[in-house]
């Protein structure tokens, strides 16, 4: 007989967490939120301690990482967002520096055990499945191998196929709840952001397979490859700029070798647009982590264009993108798991795009990485780079020369100063 979960209220799924357990909640547009708000309920109760709480990107307020939490929870991301910056610098959150694709390993290998999963789901189908919806990621890997899974089933999840769909008898406890589901809203693209945009457009052929982080400069591109044809997709994420390029049959995959004509992720962060584009659509192949991120899935297909961001990079070519210094910013992420994946795709090319100064104007092209940034990419495998004062290729070259090429892309008021540092260390003019 097939197991049925039992129907329980939030603070009684919670009930079950003790003191020394091990907690994972699932991410994004699936951030269980009724579930936290009955763990702070019981962390204040006085009768929990060591509790240590494993997650990426939430979609509520850190109340969990609270002054008042101190000793009761112990917080651990994957990838610090806008929400746990503070309390990272705080040391209330810690932050576990691994590439995307080798989350999934941590939780299968036992590296970290989970005693308890909470998770967010779509309602049961008729055949007796739910859906991961939004956040597959490293979801599916900790649902697999936690001790005791508590979802909240939400009819607003939107149900998507692939790695998502799980047995409903897999789950112990539901919690249900029907909140709407939080969107992203992304700023539009600045003038800047559009420049950089008609950059990496540039770079992009009919036919070629598409991967795009987060952020402005993305969107950018997408609004500019109406004209292109037959692209594909296979990424980590994708949000509302890929839904007028599939309707006006631009993203096709025609010419993927794997999973052609699909359109692959392991999360989705967008509008309600998004969720109700993803909803029922078998165009939408929602993949665990270890398939999205590996760098030998990607290089399976030809001709990937990897896009990625960067918050500092150095005369030489490191790339740095988790850190601010020494504040953690953001995480590892895929970005190396593309870079290296379009690098071995055949006709592939690896992208990092970014504006050549901050808000503030200070350079983000700089003659050596901040102290105590991290670096994300070795120069030794960056490719091109691009910023609103062009595009240059680094691959093959030497350190002389990559100094020269970065410096052409740099703001002007602060190439003649790079100009000075790159001859004091490479006797470079």
């Amino acid at each position: 007989m097939i197991k049925t979960p039992s129907v329980v209220s939030a603070d009684e799924a919670i009930s079950n967490v003790k003191s020394g357990d091990s907690i994972y909640f699932s991410c994004f547009g699936c951030t269980p939120e009724i579930l936290i708000e009955a763990l702070c309920r019981r962390g204040r109760s006085g009768i929990l301690n060591n509790v240590k709480l494993f997650h990426t990107i939430l979609m509520t307020d850190a109340t969990y990482a609270a002054p008042e939490f101190d000793n009761i929870f112990e917080t651990h991301t994957f990838f610090v967002g806008d929400t746990t910056r503070k309390p990272t610098r705080e040391g209330r959150v810690q932050y576990i520096p691994i590439s995307l694709h080798e989350t999934q390993t941590l939780f299968r290998q036992k590296y970290i055990p989970i005693d308890v999963a909470c998770i967010a789901v779509s309602p049961p189908d008729r055949h007796g499945y739910v859906s991961l919806g939004l956040s597959v990621d490293m979801t599916l890997a900790v649902v697999q191998n936690a001790k005791k899974v508590i979802a909240v089933v939400n009819p607003n999840i939107p149900r998507t196929f692939g790695d998502a769909l799980i047995p409903y008898s897999s789950i112990d406890l539901v919690v249900h709840d029907d909140r709407p589901i939080k969107e992203v809203i992304y700023p539009e693209p600045s003038e800047i952001d559009k420049i950089i945009g008609r950059h990496c457009a540039e770079l992009i052929n009919n036919g070629d397979c598409l991967q795009l982080g987060i952020g402005s400069i993305p969107n950018a591109i997408l609004s500019l490859l109406e004209n292109h044809k037959d692209l594909g997709l296979h990424t980590e994420m994708f949000s509302d700029g890929v839904i007028p390029l599939v309707q006006k049959e631009i993203i096709t995959g025609k010419f993927k070798r794997i999973d052609q004509g699909k359109l692959v992720a392991c999360f989705l962060m967008g509008s309600h647009k998004l969720h109700s584009f993803i909803n029922d659509n078998p165009l939408v192949l929602m993949k665990d982590v270890r398939y999205t991120n590996d760098p030998f899935i990607i290089s399976q297909n030809p001709n990937v264009v990897a896009i990625n961001s960067a918050i500092e990079v150095d005369i030489t070519g490191q790339i740095c993108a988790d850190s601010i210094g020494t504040n953690i910013y953001s995480g590892v992420g895929g970005q190396l798991d593309f870079i290296y994946g379009a690098s071995r795709s055949e006709g592939g090319r690896a992208i990092i795009a970014m504006s050549s100064c901050t808000n503030k104007g200070i350079s983000k092209i700089v003659p050596t990485l901040s102290q105590g940034a991290g670096v994300v990419t070795p120069r030794s495998m960056v490719h091109h780079f691009v910023t609103e004062y062009g595009r240059v290729d680094l691959y093959g070259k030497t350190l002389q020369e990559r100094a020269k090429l970065l410096i052409s892309v740099a703001h002007p008021s602060v190439r003649e100063s790079l100009e000075k540092a790159a001859y004091e260390r490479f006797k470079i003019l």
